[in-house]
This record gives C-alpha cells, sequence and structure tokens, in this order.
C-alpha cells in the first residue's frame, strides 16, 4: 500500500519522463540527424551548455539524457533553494570521483544565482572538473555572468508545436505502466484540441491538465473513461471557443487583433481581444504581441504606447485572471488610438538589410576611445568633437563607416510625436548643412 501511494503522489509529467533520446519530443533543431547536440551525442562528448527556453520545453530532461548518454554523473542542483555551501559540498564529491566519472552539474533557473554563487563553481567548470548544465527560462545575457557565459554553448529551445504535444498526449493516455493507459481513456475531438491549445507550448501544463481531466472523467457504458471539452475546460479553470485544429484560428484571431489596432479600429481590436481571451488564448502571449505592436506600429509617434503596452504585461502577471484582463483591455484601446508609424520598423529592416550586405565595417577612428597610449598613437579619437562644447549641441562628424556615410536610415512621419521628431531633425540638418556652406565659403 505504501508504494502504490507513493506512486500515486508522483505527478504524471514526472512518471512518464523521457530517459532515452528517441523518446525525447520537440527541439528537433537541436536533436534532428547532423543537428548539434545529435552530434554531440554521438561523439559522448557533453560540454558546458545553458539552456533557455520557456517552461515545459525539455530543458531538464534534456540535461538527464545528455548525462546519461555521455556516462556521466547528474547533480541535480536548484538555483532556489541551493547555496554556496551545497556548492563546496558538490566541488567535493566531484574532485573524490575525479578519473573515475565526469560530473554533469545540472543548475535549474540558472538566472537566479547572484554573481558570487556563479563565481563559486566557474573555476570548476574552467578546469573541467564540473561539466555545467544551466536551465534557464530568461535571457542569458542578462543572467549570467560574462567570464561564465563565454565557457557555455547557448542553445535555445522552443514552445512545442500543437504536433509535439498530441504526440505527448497519445503516449500518456497509451502508456498503462508509466503513463494512464490503464484507465482506458478516450478524449473526444475537441477536448484533445483545447487541452492542447491551453498548453501554449508547455508539456508539464498539458500533463498536468490532462491528470486532472483524467480523475474528473466518468466512465461510460463499457467501462471507459471519457474526457470532454467541459471537463478539459474545468480543469483548467477557463472556457472554450473553437480553435481549428491546425491553429489557424489562432491565427486568423490574432491577425484581425493585429490588423483592426493598425487600422485605429478600438472597437474591433477589443472585440478581438476579448474573443482570444474567452477562447482560452493565453494572455501573457497576447501581452507579447501588444509589446510588439506597439514597436512595429506605433514607434516614436507615440513613445508612450511602448511603456503602456509593457506596463499591461506586468499588470496582468502581477494580477492574473480575470483581474489582469482589464489591464490588457485598456492598452489595446490605447494602441487602437495612438498615431501610428513604422518608421522605426522601416529603419531597422533597413540597418538589418545593410550590414547584411557589407558586414563588419570598422568604427571610424574619431569615435573610438583610446585609454591607452598605443591606441592614441594609432590615431583612435583624434579630432572627435565633443557635441556639448558647441553652443547648438551640434557638431559636422560622420558616425557610420565610410562605405555608409550620409545614408539616412530614419525617416519619421508627420504623425503624433513623430512630427515633432522630423521638425527637429529637418532643422538640425539645416543648421549643420549652413554651417558647412558658411565653412566652404571662407576657405574660398
Amino acid at each position: 500500500m505504501r508504494s502504490a501511494a507513493s506512486s500515486n503522489s508522483i505527478p504524471l509529467a514526472e512518471k512518464i519522463r523521457p530517459y532515452r533520446i528517441e523518446d525525447f519530443v520537440g527541439q528537433q533543431h537541436l536533436l534532428g540527424k547532423n543537428k548539434l547536440l545529435w552530434k554531440l551525442m554521438e561523439q559522448e562528448y557533453i560540454p558546458s551548455l545553458l539552456l533557455w527556453g520557456p517552461p515545459g520545453t525539455g530543458k531538464t530532461t534534456l540535461a538527464r539524457i545528455l548525462a546519461r548518454t555521455s556516462g556521466s554523473d547528474f547533480i541535480f542542483f536548484s538555483a532556489v533553494l541551493g547555496g554556496l555551501k551545497e556548492i563546496r559540498q558538490i566541488v567535493a564529491e566531484a574532485q573524490q570521483k575525479k578519473g573515475q566519472a565526469r560530473t554533469i552539474l545540472f543548475v535549474d533557473e540558472i538566472h537566479r544565482f547572484n554573481k558570487t554563487q556563479q563565481d563559486a563553481f566557474l573555476p570548476h567548470v574552467e578546469n573541467g572538473l564540473l561539466t555545467l548544465i544551466g536551465a534557464t527560462t530568461e535571457n542569458p545575457s542578462f543572467h549570467v555572468i560574462a567570464p561564465l557565459l563565454s565557457r557555455c554553448r547557448v542553445l535555445t529551445l522552443q514552445p512545442l508545436s500543437h504536433e509535439d504535444l498530441d504526440k505527448i498526449v497519445e503516449r500518456a493516455i497509451s502508456d498503462a505502466k508509466k503513463g494512464l493507459g490503464e484507465l482506458n481513456l478516450l478524449i473526444d475531438k475537441e477536448a484533445r484540441k483545447h487541452l492542447i491549445n491551453m498548453a501554449d507550448g508547455d508539456a508539464r501544463n498539458l500533463l498536468n491538465s490532462l491528470e486532472i481531466s483524467a480523475s474528473l472523467a466518468d466512465k461510460t457504458n463499457d467501462n471507459k473513461k471519457l474526457i470532454t471539452l467541459a471537463i478539459v475546460e474545468q480543469a483548467f479553470q477557463r472556457d472554450s471557443l473553437k480553435y481549428d485544429a491546425d491553429g489557424e484560428e489562432h491565427y486568423n484571431l490574432i491577425s484581425a487583433l493585429h490588423k483592426s489596432l493598425r487600422d485605429s479600429d478600438p472597437d474591433g481590436s477589443l472585440y478581438w481581444l476579448c474573443r482570444m481571451l474567452k477562447a482560452g488564448e493565453e494572455p501573457l502571449y497576447i501581452a507579447r504581441r501588444l509589446i510588439r505592436f506597439a514597436s512595429e506600429d506605433i514607434g516614436n509617434a507615440d513613445p508612450q504606447a511602448l511603456i503602456l503596452a509593457i506596463k499591461g504585461r506586468d499588470s496582468y502577471h502581477t494580477l492574473g485572471s480575470p483581474e489582469g484582463e482589464l489591464a490588457l483591455a485598456q492598452t489595446v484601446i490605447y494602441l487602437a488610438t495612438a498615431p501610428k508609424s513604422n518608421a522605426v520598423y522601416k529603419a531597422y529592416n533597413k540597418v538589418m538589410d545593410d550590414i547584411k550586405r557589407t558586414g563588419s565595417l570598422g568604427v571610424p577612428l574619431h569615435i573610438r576611445n583610446a585609454p591607452t597610449r598605443l591606441m592614441k598613437d594609432l590615431g583612435y579619437g583624434k579630432d572627435y568633437k565633443y557635441a556639448h562644447d558647441d553652443p547648438t549641441g551640434l557638431v559636422e562628424q560622420n558616425h557610420l563607416p565610410p562605405e555608409l556615410e550620409k545614408t539616412i536610415y530614419y525617416q519619421p512621419t508627420n504623425r503624433g510625436h513623430e512630427a515633432i521628431i522630423n521638425d527637429r531633425l529637418t532643422q538640425w540638418r539645416k543648421i549643420l548643412k549652413d554651417r558647412a556652406k558658411r565653412k566652404m565659403k571662407n576657405k574660398g
């Protein structure tokens, strides 16, 4: 009885966690044949890695499989619960096993480690005593110290596709040993679609909700348990409007919201927002799209739009549903009624095209810093003009590589705040042009 109780207390997501790479679902951009991890596992060589991706995409599972494939000892360490004392103990144990087996230290939520904690195991990663695999949902560039970041290969994991999640559902309901197979589960088509849609690319979220749905399902006449749409909605505590199986309706609705916002229609924008929320769309996904919209379609026509979009996301994150959804509605109406400009979006794309075309052009010498005597002798910083020394705050000097000199990327519109920016840039360029003419005249 004790064994059964213990087994029942283990979440489904843990019970069916894959132990072989053949059973791992998703991340084919890393694990497909001849891809990076496929090659590393084939060679049984695992370097220090940082696995960056959303929750439920397989970071922990993948780390365990990599350790097993390479014949290494695997140590799980939580950056939330552990500290320097535990790190020292792990290092001591690894030193005792040195020469016998490699030690892979898996640090979950490594972004929660402070600088001192990261510094503590840096030398042991450097000398090869520990192979570090860190998992994070946050951008490592902002949360991992530069020396440690430079010694790790950053791998980006993607949210699982609907097809990936469907495979996981099928395995969970058919596996009688580790999954729910012994329950003789049936899931109707709409319930399965909603389960996958609501999981939002997160396998753990999917399996937790499937497990709850299975516990709520009633037995049919032929002694099977049927999971219906109503049961899945109850498990998620959200009802559903129908989305297409291939996700087309999902994209139709976000497209309708985006275009209503771009066309400055607050009523249409609010309607499509509410349709998405009612259909069970993840609110934080919508919030991220609104932030993107604020930069792409409003830009500097209303610089407050981006700030409000971020505040709307943060408000939802703080309040949750249903209270936080009102903040998203406020954000949508503000964005719809703001002046529009895609000048920033166009300028960004033009710059990126030029960089792709011209490569790594050198920084002009006059705007380079010269902290050493050698750099000064080489001309770094020579003839640099300090703008604050000029009464107008304007100086005549090029800030682009010579190959791109005088290129204008940002062309503001005459809408909203960009009209002010446009007038300002026009005035500045006139001042510099007149000054150049006077200088040429004096030389003549």
